[in-house]
């Protein structure tokens, strides 16, 4: 490396650097920039060897090819142009900028002022301009080997309506599981192990949905208080697997992070298992004009970011975290784009949960169902047939859009949370009552039965990572969020939850017996729901974070599942939920349900209150009345196959049962004892329950 060649003009693209005919070629994005510096350091990205200028710009792109090197170049980028913030740049070529295509990324980063474009303490703030050169703490890009030759091949995806979500924390599922090797728990490779495995199977779950994996840093904020970003949402390497989530003998060597994150997506696969990613292309961690100059800012922040419309030095904060991704520029939404076209056809991945998705959509005008980001990842080849998820809100002005995202988009329902928790524990006149319960648990069509859209467009759940878990919204009454050192100011007021007695933990039985049987009705609720269902994980064990609902900087034991602790008998209830829906397809019909008995080819479902009569206007706006029961016919049939009973209320009722006789399936308290009805008579429904019964032969 002492004697490097000089620089030949390359190609533009693929933007980033690749390995080539004996060299790398380099292709930086900067529509505004007016030179762009390659800068080649050692191994120990330490000592800077040479600086090169790359040639352009051609269309916006700076490139070069350096022959007779390969991967394990360490490099980083340095880029001029006005130092402007008033009109929206800021370029300073004293701050070294990591490639935003990097494949690997070495360093340790740390929070410096020298990181940041401008002067701390400068009367101009982050007007002024701060000169000292940052090279030798920056963390900086690694030349990736090659991808290997040929497409990746993929096992076939699930269909729709057989998905069963199973939102996950890589380092929490495992970091505390019997059976895992210490030197793997909380890893990549320890999410792939067979005991965790097992576990899945078990559950009957075929999705995971892994919170973010991408290559994150903490925020200055957790720095300073000795926190961590444990959730992840603050992406800097958008091509990387994080090494935090590797197994320590891996995390100095990013290819080593790469294969195992490659070796986890093959293990999850071949156990039948699919893999989707929580990706965070709303925003970066260069946050507002206060934040530093890593990467983005540096190359071209007037294209990279939103900017406020007559005062380009500040930041539209669409997010709530700073700043906001320029999803709607050509360029952007291509970056956006490799990198998923990355994680699926060089890791395996089978889809994506963008955070705050209504960002990658929204225009000068606001949020667009059909913005040129959804239309070109609805064509994309690569992207064709993988699941695509959508946070439908984001932290700004119009930006609840569940029901709005396009094609075959899954959203996340937070309508049914709502409608679900109220129903089961707030029965009455502060509850939900019966007709919205019907409407959520019926894939929610006044919100998704447009265009062509399918009822496995409802994504139900009752809690995922942000938020209660379901143990602590059965069991607390407020959040209790001290540790996170914001004195409780932060995650979600007035999230619904109830405590039934005791804030916490508890050693009265009758609390305790109450909390278990309305977690048992959520869960059934859930996952036997029309739409797709997710489970977050630990709801199964019913795992608590003590009452804290924004558990984002607690690594460690308030959010590492305990195992040790866990609830044998709800984990069984979910694997019989589970294998319940996998063997009735009425459960997972992928179609809407026609009212009564349907037509030719269509399914029906009709509504019964206790009395066993049919529902009537009157029953549904009966706020005194809270049971009811939902029969399921198949198309053409004479007779309903399926019937859902559910009870609330805390104490048990007879139910009428017409159209039978019946076979009981499922009660989520576990206290019937009947499991034969006949025709006509009632049944005895336990308190807060939902009971499953079969169409029996007369």
């Amino acid at each position: 490396m002492a004697h490097l060649p000089d620089l030949q003009p390359g190609w533009h693209e693929p933007l980033g650097a690749l390995a080539r005919d004996g060299g790398v070629n380099f292709a930086v994005f900067s529509e505004n920039a007016t030179r762009i510096e390659l800068c080649v350091f050692d191994g120990e990205g330490q000592r800077e060897l040479r600086r090169y200028t790359l040639d352009g710009p051609h269309d916006g792109v700076f490139h070069g090819f350096l022959p007779g090197v390969g991967p394990g170049l360490v490099y980083g980028l340095r880029a001029r142009g006005p130092y402007a913030p008033e009109q929206g740049h800021r370029f300073n070529p004293h701050k070294l900028l990591l490639d935003p295509y990097a494949r690997e990324i070495v360093g340790h980063f740390g929070w410096r002022a020298e990181h940041h474009g401008y002067e701390l303490g400068h009367p101009d703030g982050p007007r002024s301009q701060d000169t000292r050169d940052n090279a030798t703490q920056a963390l900086k890009a690694r030349v990736a080997p090659p991808p290997e030759p040929g497409v990746r091949l993929h096992h076939a995806r699930r269909a729709p309506a057989d998905v069963v979500l199973y939102e996950v924390h890589v380092k929490g599922f495992s970091k505390l599981l019997p059976g895992v090797p210490e030197a793997l728990r909380g890893t990549y490779a320890g999410l792939a192990h067979p005991a965790s495995i097992a576990h899945f199977k078990r559950l009957g779950v075929t999705t995971l949905s892994l919170l973010p994996v991408q290559y994150c840093i903490d925020e200055p904020h957790l720095a300073e208080r000795r926190l961590r970003n444990y959730w992840g949402y603050n992406t800097l390497g958008f091509f990387c697997p994080d090494p935090r989530l590797a197994q320590g003998q891996h995390r100095g060597d990013p290819s080593a992070v790469t294969a195992e994150f490659r070796a986890m997506v093959d293990a999850l696969h071949a156990a039948g298992l699919e893999v989707v990613l929580d990706v965070v292309y709303n925003h970066t961690p260069e946050g507002n004009e206060f934040g530093p100059t890593l990467s983005w800012r540096g190359l071209d922040n007037k294209t990279w970011y939103r900017l406020v419309s007559g005062d380009w030095s500040r930041y539209e904060n669409l997010t709530g975290c700073g700043n906001t991704v320029h999803c709607s520029h050509p360029r952007v939404t291509q970056f956006v784009l490799d990198s998923l076209r990355y994680w699926v056809g060089e890791l395996g991945v089978d889809g994506f949960r963008f955070d705050l998705a209504p960002v990658l959509g929204r225009s000068s005008h606001g949020f667009d169902p059909n913005a040129a980001f959804f239309t070109a990842l609805r064509q994309d080849p690569v992207l064709a047939g993988v699941h695509l998820i959508a946070e439908p809100w984001d932290a700004a002005y119009d930006g609840y859009q569940v029901g709005r995202f396009p094609g075959r988009f899954l959203e996340w329902n937070d309508k049914f949370r709502d409608a679900v928790r109220g129903y089961w524990l707030r029965a009455g006149a502060h509850g939900v009552g019966r007709g919205e319960l019907a409407r959520r648990f019926m894939a929610s069509s006044d919100v998704f039965h447009h265009g062509q859209r399918l009822p496995n467009a409802s994504i139900n759940f009752v809690a995922v990572h942000d938020g209660f878990t379901l143990a602590d919204l059965t069991s607390y009454s407020a959040k209790h969020n001290q540790a996170n050192g914001e004195d409780n100011r932060d995650g979600r007021d007035g999230e619904l939850c109830a405590n039934f007695g005791a804030e916490g933990p508890t050693d009265d039985a009758a609390i305790n017996a109450t909390r278990d049987r309305v977690r048992r009705a959520l869960l059934a609720t859930t996952l036997l729901a029309q739409g797709t269902p997710m489970l977050c994980a630990g709801d199964e064990i019913a795992h608590s974070q003590g009452g804290n609902n924004n558990a984002y900087c607690q690594d460690n034991a308030t959010t590492w599942l305990n195992w040790d602790r866990a609830d044998g008998g709800l984990t069984e209830l979910v694997a019989q939920l589970l294998a319940l829906r996998a063997a009735e397809p009425l459960l997972r019909h992928p179609r809407w349900f026609a009212a009564g008995a349907g037509t030719v080819g269509d399914a029906g479902i009709g509504w019964y209150a206790p009395s066993g009569h049919e529902m009537s206007p009157n029953d549904w706006h009966d706020a005194g009345q809270h049971a009811f029961g939902a029969q399921l016919r198949e198309a053409g049939a004479s007779r309903p196959r399926l019937m859902i009973v559910f009870n609330p209320d805390a104490t048990p009722l007879p139910f009428l049962l017409c159209n039978g006789p019946w076979q009981l399936v499922l009660d989520s308290s576990g206290e019937s004892a009947l499991d034969f009805v006949p025709a006509g008579q009632p049944l005895g429904v336990p308190a807060r329950s939902l009971l499953v019964l079969r169409q029996a032969s007369p």
